[in-house]
C-alpha cells in the first residue's frame, strides 16, 4: 500500500509541478472567472482526445454567453453546462451554494440494483457488517460480500475475520453494485486477499507540461499478496457490477477481470478511470478534474468502463418477487462450478 500511496503522491506533485510552468492572472468578474475555468480545464485534463473532445470550439459556443451573464447563480449554470461537454463524473465544480456533478454516465442505464430486494430475500436482515462490508453465508454454502463504497476504509482486521468466517464457502459473490469509489489504497487492501504472487495492477501517466499532449510515458504500479499468515480468498469469485460502479470501483473491477477465478456479471462499469486533481478559480470556487490516466495492465483505458463477463439486467418483474436476476445468476455460476 505504501509503494501506491508514494506513486499517487508522486503524480499529483507531477501535476502540480507542471501547473506552474506558466502562471496567468484573471480578474475576478464573469468574463476571468470563466476564462481561468476554461484554460484550467485546457492545460490539466486528460481526456480530451479520447472524449474526442473540441475544447476550443467549445469556448467558441460558450464565452459570447458570458456577456449576458447577471449573478454568481447564472455564472456557476454556464460554467456547468460548459463542464459537461467533457461527460465526466470526476469533473465537478464546487460553490457556496451548489456542487456541480455530470451524472449521464449513469443516469441513461438501468440501475441493476436493488439494496432492499438483496436484504429482504437473500440475507433476510440477517448476516455480519462491519468496517463497510456486510456478508453473509447463502444456501449451497456461497459467501455473499457486499462493500458499498470505497470510501470506507477496508481494514485487514476486519478482511482477517470476514475470510475466516466464510472459509468454508466454496465461492464468493462480491457484490460492488452502486459503489461510487473512493480511496486506491481499499482498492490494493483487498485484491491482496486475491492474489498469491506480485501483480501489474496497471499503469498511471501524469501531466508533464502545459501542453494537451504533454503527458508522461505510463509506468506500472504493482500490487503485493497479503503478508503470509493472514487469510487469503483462493475460490471462485464472481463480482456484481453496474453502471454506479465508478472511480475507485471501476480501477478494482479492472484489476479482478485480470485474476483468474473471477467473473464480473451485471452491466458494464461507470469508469472514471483519471485520477482527480483539484485547482481554483479568482472567485474562489473549486474545480475537480481528471488529471492522470490510469490504465489497465493491458494498457487499455477504462475511463469508459470495464465491461462484463456476462451481460445480465435486473428484472423488475422478478424483482417483485423477490429476485434479483443478476444476483440469482451469478449464484447459479457458483453452484455449477466444481467443489474443492
Amino acid at each position: 500500500m505504501k509503494t501506491l500511496r508514494i506513486l499517487i503522491a508522486s503524480v499529483l506533485l507531477a501535476a502540480a509541478t507542471a501547473s506552474c510552468h506558466h502562471i496567468d492572472e484573471w480578474d475576478d468578474d464573469a468574463a476571468g472567472n470563466f476564462d481561468a475555468l476554461w484554460s484550467i480545464i485546457d492545460r490539466h485534463y486528460c481526456f480530451l482526445d479520447e472524449k474526442g473532445v473540441d475544447w476550443d470550439s467549445v469556448y467558441s459556443a460558450y464565452r459570447p454567453r458570458v456577456d449576458s451573464v447577471r449573478g454568481p447563480v447564472e455564472l456557476f449554470d454556464l460554467c456547468s453546462d460548459m463542464l459537461a461537454e467533457l461527460r465526466d463524473g470526476h469533473v465537478n465544480l464546487t460553490s457556496p451554494f451548489a456542487t456541480s456533478y455530470y451524472k449521464k454516465w449513469w443516469s441513461d442505464y438501468p440501475q441493476n440494483y436493488d439494496a432492499r430486494l438483496v436484504e429482504e430475500y437473500y440475507l433476510h436482515f440477517g448476516g455480519y457488517s462491519r468496517g463497510g462490508f456486510d456478508y453473509a453465508v447463502l444456501p449451497d454454502s456461497i459467501a455473499y460480500v457486499r462493500y458499498a463504497s470505497f470510501s470506507v476504509p477496508a481494514s485487514d482486521t476486519t478482511l482477517d475475520w470476514m475470510l475466516m468466517l466464510l472459509r468454508r464457502c466454496r465461492g464468493m459473490v462480491l457484490d460492488i453494485r452502486d459503489n461510487g469509489g473512493g480511496s486506491m489504497t481499499s482498492v490494493e487492501t483487498i485484491v491482496r486477499r486475491f492474489i498469491d504472487r506480485r501483480i501489474c495492477a496497471g499503469y498511471i501517466s501524469h501531466k508533464s507540461g502545459p501542453g494537451r499532449d504533454d503527458f508522461s510515458e505510463p509506468y506500472a504500479y504493482y500490487y503485493d499478496p497479503a503478508p503470509a499468515g493472514r487469510p487469503v480468498w483462493e475460490r471462485p469469485v464472481v463480482l456484481l457490477v453496474n453502471r454506479s460502479t465508478f472511480s475507485a470501483a471501476n480501477n478494482f473491477a479492472s484489476i479482478m477481470s485480470q485474476l483468474p477465478g473471477v467473473t464480473l456479471v451485471g452491466d458494464t462499469t461507470g469508469g472514471g478511470c483519471g485520477m482527480p486533481f483539484g485547482s481554483e478559480i479568482p472567485c474562489g470556487w473549486a474545480v475537480r478534474f481528471s488529471a492522470s490516466p490510469v490504465y489497465d495492465a493491458e494498457h487499455r483505458l477504462t475511463e469508459f468502463g470495464v465491461a462484463p463477463d456476462h451481460h445480465v439486467d435486473l428484472d423488475p418483474a422478478a424483482a417483485l418477487t423477490g429476485h434479483d436476476t443478476i444476483l440469482d445468476y451469478a449464484l447459479a455460476l457458483l453452484a455449477a462450478a466444481p467443489a474443492d
